[in-house]
């Protein structure tokens, strides 16, 4: 990635207030040296569904959820990868394009359960209803074979991430959503789709972007993934062309103004509440 790109990081993270870099998204060939992955486990898909293939006990009694691994990335500023081997569970292997169309097993579980089975997650009010979502939401299909999602800082010079994910609670993430609004001149640039948490940070911006629409999107409310959040935090994830926008002119923004000078206050007040920044009066 571009060296100029990370000497601007530092001085944009402190002006929004943020302690943490953003992570980036990208497809590769390449397996990473080092960092951290679900256990290896075989792909449930609906072919092996139809004929009663898969070891359903077994894939729930591995299951590891895709926000988790990042989750770990984020605190050990490292590298979380997947793969259709890699994948950590069902949803996240839909999610990120490794596994399409989803198990008719997994849209009962995510919706109203299977009976003398297991009870459903009730996020949608049917299976239908949730099949309909995901024929929609229609997740690329991974163009490479591993998924990676590291800090941006940790991209070597050949490496370009499609998607940056910030984050942040919300004082920043206002900072973060007038930028993006500042840089497209488009009002609606910010959406906040229904997802799983790794849905947003990876399928709902791509899935935007194959239809020629630049957006960035607001994720993180999906209960399930939430105990892999800080408390009160979101993620905020962009495209890269927004993202290297976002970088090169927020010193001509209203960042500069007396008035993002007053939610500072508020951001180091925020920090202080969490003990994240305990000296601040």
């Amino acid at each position: 990635m571009n060296g100029h790109m990370l000497k601007s990081l530092p001085d944009f993270l402190e002006v929004l207030g943020l302690d943490e870099e953003p992570m980036g998204l990208f497809y590769t060939d390449k397996k990473p040296a080092e960092g951290f992955a679900p256990k290896r486990i075989d792909l449930p898909t609906r072919e092996k569904e139809i004929k009663n293939e898969i070891d359903w006990q077994k894939v729930f009694g591995q299951f590891s959820c895709v926000m988790g691994h990042i989750w770990r990335a984020r605190k050990k500023k490292a590298t979380a990868y997947f793969s259709e081997e890699l994948f950590g569970c069902p949803g996240g292997a839909f999610w990120l394009g490794f596994n399409k169309p989803q198990t008719e097993t997994i849209i009962n579980y995510v919706s109203t359960g299977i009976p003398n089975w297991t009870e459903g997650e009730l996020y949608c009010d049917s299976p239908d209803a949730l099949r309909r979502i995901f024929e929609y939401v229609d997740p690329r299909p991974a163009p490479h074979k591993f998924c990676i999602v590291k800090p941006i800082s940790k991209f070597s010079d050949d490496e370009v991430p499609e998607l940056v994910a910030f984050f942040t609670r919300p004082e920043s993430l206002s900072g973060l959503h007038q930028l993006a609004a500042f840089v497209t001149h488009d009002p609606e640039v910010v959406v906040s789709p229904w997802s799983a948490g790794c849905g947003s940070v990876a399928v709902w911006p791509l899935h935007y972007l194959s239809r020629g629409q630049n957006k960035a999107v607001i994720g993180g409310w999906d209960p399930s993934a939430r105990k892999f959040f800080k408390t009160d935090e979101l993620s905020f994830t962009v495209p890269f062309q927004m993202f290297r926008e976002m970088l090169n002119r927020f010193g001509e923004s209203f960042l500069t103004t007396k008035t993002w000078a007053t939610v500072q206050k508020k951001i180091l007040r925020s920090k202080k509440a969490w003990g994240e920044n305990p000296q601040v009066e």
